[in-house]
């Protein structure tokens, strides 16, 4: 950045810019905020973002940033950057209600490890957003504390279940926000509304202080604007942690670094028509064409993938979520069950159902489909596919809740994700471009084991030639 940003910039500039630019003196912290809170005073009566907003604590910290920074102090990579998560992350001695009645004046008496790393490199937390009641839903309806509204047409769903996350960012409330992603609920809120979207490899990320829905497809992390924001956020999120056991203590690569090299020419992109491509409707395939078409100028080779059989993938998903998701939430249902919303309550009383044959078979063939899925790949460096069959529907079609048709919508917008989560791959939403009408479309990059690099490196020098980022909601 060369100059200092005008007032009016302010939320539009990318994450690590901002972070950038408040080290750098170019704008405060306060000046940051303040534009945040401008804007979300603005946003929030449309879209329903946020559950609790922070404002008077966040301009507090925001002042003692700039104080420090006046001072000479260092200070972290996120230091005085205004962020907001989905109400799902713990924060000791503050309310968090998973979007749920249950919990809804329910205090943490821990701080989730994710919130700890974004503080200890000084992010500001403007406060809590909003998500599916205890992230158990696709569409980003809930009946407790009202639905969130996609930004680009607030007629249309934001995608879910971190549906305030991607409302909020999309609407340049806030410069990012973490989500969670347990069958596709950051990922597909960000093709929904035009962003960025890291699904993690599973275990790269802590879970601990965390929400639980399902031990062994749950993941956290980021949504944002742009892909190196993301990746600096990935960069700080991931690692070891002595409170996750499933935290993996491999190293972290240099995110950032792989975002901004642009040196994608040579690598090999692999193609599955097959169950990806089998109902994505014109539009949405007209894009992701041009997408490969800008790939494939940039000097990436194409190649086409006969995927595994994705149905019993997914068949095996939905066994695995169910069978979690109700054992954890036996007891409250036991107790409980009017406070429950009609679709939540449906969908784990479902999952009772379930045999323990069902699901120990499920986690019995996951390792078999893994494999099956990566040697499809063929030596491909990544997979590019779609992230939903079409832009985001209409907040009245998919409100579903308590009716026969819930369970085949929810299967529907899950479709193209949920099987990755099985899998336990790491995938990226990528922004593609809008399509007639003025809603976004983005694609998602499947990566092997690990190598979250590699969607960076593919992402940014995609994002290079395509910066959807540049249009902002009205």
């Amino acid at each position: 950045m060369s100059k200092k940003p005008v007032q009016d910039d302010l939320i539009n500039l990318g994450l690590l810019e901002a972070a950038r630019a408040v080290a750098k003196g170019q704008v405060t912290s306060q000046a940051l905020t303040e534009a945040s809170l401008a804007r979300i005073a603005e946003w929030q009566p449309k879209i329903n973002a946020f559950l609790k907003l922070e404002a008077a604590a966040a301009l507090k910290a925001a002042k003692a940033v700039d104080r420090a920074l006046k001072r000479g102090v260092k200070l972290g990579r996120l230091a005085g950057v205004p962020l907001a998560h989905k109400d799902m992350y713990y924060r000791a001695g503050k309310e968090t209600s998973c979007g749920s009645a249950i919990r809804r004046h329910w205090k943490a008496t821990e701080t989730a490890s994710a919130l700890e790393r974004l503080d200890a490199e000084g992010a500001l937390d403007l406060g809590r957003l909003n998500m599916a009641e205890f992230a158990f839903g696709p569409t980003g309806h809930n009946y407790h504390y009202g639905h969130a509204r996609n930004p680009w047409n607030t007629d249309r769903i934001t995608g879910g279940s971190s549906s305030g996350s991607a409302a909020a960012v999309a609407a340049r409330m806030v410069f990012g926000a973490l989500g969670s992603d347990t069958g596709g609920s950051i990922r597909q809120p960000a093709h929904y509304c035009g962003l960025v979207g890291m699904k993690p490899t599973w275990g790269r990320v802590s879970r601990a202080g965390a929400m639980p829905l399902s031990y062994s497809l749950d993941t956290v992390g980021p949504l944002t604007r742009r892909v190196e924001d993301s990746a600096l956020l990935m960069e700080i999120l991931a690692g070891a942690d002595p409170r996750d056991p499933t935290a993996s203590s491999r190293a972290v690569d240099a995110y950032v670094k792989a975002a901004q090299s642009g040196a994608v020419r040579g690598l090999k992109l692999a193609v599955p028509r097959r169950y990806f491509w089998d109902k994505l409707n014109k539009p949405s395939a007209e894009c992701l064409e041009n997408a490969l078409k800008i790939f494939a100028r940039l000097g990436v080779k194409i190649v086409e993938m006969t995927p595994p059989d994705m149905d019993m993938i997914t068949a095996a998903s939905f066994v695995m979520i169910s069978a979690e998701a109700a054992a954890l939430h036996a007891p409250w249902l036991r107790t409980r069950p009017n406070l429950y919303g009609d679709q939540v309550r449906g969908r784990l009383e479902n999952g009772l159902a379930l045999s323990a044959v069902d699901y120990i078979d499920s986690q019995r063939w996951r390792s078999e489909a893994t494999a099956a899925f990566l040697a499809a790949m063929n030596g491909a460096d990544a997979v590019f596919a779609p992230v939903a069959d079409k832009p985001a529907p209409s907040v009245e079609e998919t409100d579903v809740a308590g009716k026969p048709e819930a369970a085949k919508t929810i299967a529907t917008l899950t479709r193209l994700t949920r099987p990755i989560n099985y899998l336990g791959l790491p995938s990226m939403t990528v922004p593609a471009g809008f399509v007639r009408g003025g809603m976004p479309v983005g694609f998602q990059i499947i990566g092997k084991p690990f190598d979250e690099a590699m969607l960076y490196r593919l992402g940014g020098a995609y994002e290079a030639k395509q910066p959807t980022y540049e249009r902002v909601p009205r």
